[in-house]
């Protein structure tokens, strides 16, 4: 009898270790691998400055309040408040030390695109890697190449503050696994080339989604309501519905969602405002015809009531 309990415990001793290793083995941060980053060539900065504008990088990344040539110094320190606890927006200027100057091509691609930190650590999803993944690795050396270029800032941001048990990074992992995916968001009834580059800038860089598309209890992002709005996750009012079925901007036409976005005027004179004012002054730096695309994408996705 004791051999045969002995053998069941073995058994089960020997089930528990395979799961807990499948589960580390699932979870684990998972970089992309080394060649994903290497025979990019040069990179192209004006594509760089583009996407720079496209993801609203000095929108978190700037010093509060700042305007006109500072918001190009990514100094961070910005705090995000959510359900979860405060996040404070990391220095991403060329400084060696504070900022991301001494970072390699794969350790900022990694963090856009995999949300895998320079440690090898998980990422919080504060920062919107889960929208970046979408970016190609050209988009990413591109955008790496014109940060570069931009000030460098020795300012260091404070730590995260956040309560048991989301200060454990190691729960990220699976959080990932149910939430991180770097498919279409969307299926698009054409394939058309304006709608597909619509697609890249909105569910992409733009990361449009993050904050128009409600969340669940894990904060991931409910699919099945893309873009239709929800509690503001800074806690404040409400984002709108920005598919062709909502109140918001569901009777503008094209032309009237690339006006906004170029002059932060709606079609009935009103003006741009709330967090939205940072996105639109992030916009209008973008040429008319990326502007038009992201117009023609917001029209063609799904409407939700």
């Amino acid at each position: 009898m004791a051999l045969r309990w002995g053998r069941v415990l073995g058994a089960g001793a020997a089930l528990v270790a395979i799961g807990v290793a499948a589960a580390w083995f699932l979870t684990v941060p998972q970089p992309a691998s080394a060649d994903t980053w290497e025979g990019l060539g040069a990179p192209d900065l004006a594509r760089g400055e583009t996407l720079f504008w496209a993801g609203g990088c000095a929108g978190c990344h700037a010093a509060d309040g700042a305007t006109g040539e500072a918001v190009k110094t990514l100094s961070g320190g910005l705090a995000l408040t959510s359900p979860f606890g405060t996040f404070h927006v990391p220095n991403i200027s060329p400084d060696p030390q504070a900022g991301i100057g001494a970072w390699t091509l794969a350790e900022f691609g990694n963090a856009m695109t995999r949300g895998v930190g320079r440690a090898g650590e998980h990422l919080y999803p504060s920062f919107p890697y889960t929208s970046y993944a979408r970016m190609r690795p050209e988009d990413v050396n591109d955008l790496f190449a014109y940060l570069k270029t931009l000030p460098a800032s020795g300012n260091v941001a404070p730590p995260h503050d956040l309560g048991f048990p989301y200060n454990m990074r190691i729960t990220l992992g699976g959080w990932k696994l149910l939430f991180f995916s770097d498919a279409p968001r969307v299926e698009l009834a054409s394939a058309d080339e304006k709608l597909q580059r619509g697609q890249f800038l909105v569910e992409g860089p733009g990361h449009c989604g993050e904050c128009h598309t409600p969340r669940n209890a894990l904060g991931g992002l409910q699919a099945d309501q893309w873009l239709a709005g929800g509690p503001n996750p800074e806690g404040e009012g409400r984002v709108p519905n920005i598919t062709p079925g909502g109140d918001a901007v569901g009777s503008w036409s094209e032309a009237d969602l690339v006006n906004y976005f170029q002059t932060g005027f709606t079609p009935d004179f009103d003006t741009v405002g709330g967090s939205m004012v940072e996105v639109q002054r992030n916009l209008s730096h973008l040429p008319q015809e990326d502007l038009e695309a992201i117009a023609a994408y917001l029209k063609a996705v799904p409407a939700i009531q």
